[in-house]
């Protein structure tokens, strides 16, 4: 009896399991690490298991570019103003060392309209708030 019960919670076990995705199962890659993440202290990073596939590099999200028109950094934030496809937009993304003049890449972001800055007491008409952003490789 004993074996029965133990092979019918594996038996349900296995297929509770069974009913969730991995991320191997999904269409999406999963999402880069943002390079202004906090790295982890203390502790080495965990090896992927093995079948896994290869991490996507970082710079593969920076599908973007443009010149910087514009710098204007409170912290947290640093804002960017920069040449975009036809007039010239407004990026946001964590604190980083940029200076005007030069080209960036940076990830496809959240749109957000009429975004009010209370520590700049600023509204942006359109700003898009980034993910990662980088000078540009030459």
């Amino acid at each position: 009896m004993k074996t029965i019960f133990t092979l019918l919670l594996v038996a349900i076990a296995g297929t509770a399991v069974a009913a969730f995705p991995r991320d191997s199962d999904t269409a999406k890659p999963a999402a880069a690490a943002s390079p202004h993440a906090a790295a982890p202290t203390g502790k080495a990073a965990a090896a992927m298991p093995p079948g896994h596939p290869p991490s996507i590099p970082a710079d593969t999200n920076l599908v973007n570019s443009g010149e910087v028109l514009e710098v204007i950094d409170s912290p947290p934030y640093t804002y960017l103003k920069g040449t975009g496809d036809k007039d010239p937009l407004w990026l946001a993304t964590i604190e980083t060392n940029i200076t005007q003049g030069e080209t960036v890449q940076y990830s496809s972001g959240s749109v957000m309209s009429k975004f009010h800055s209370k520590a700049l007491n600023r509204t942006f008409d359109t700003i898009i708030f980034v993910d990662s952003l980088a000078p540009e490789k030459k």
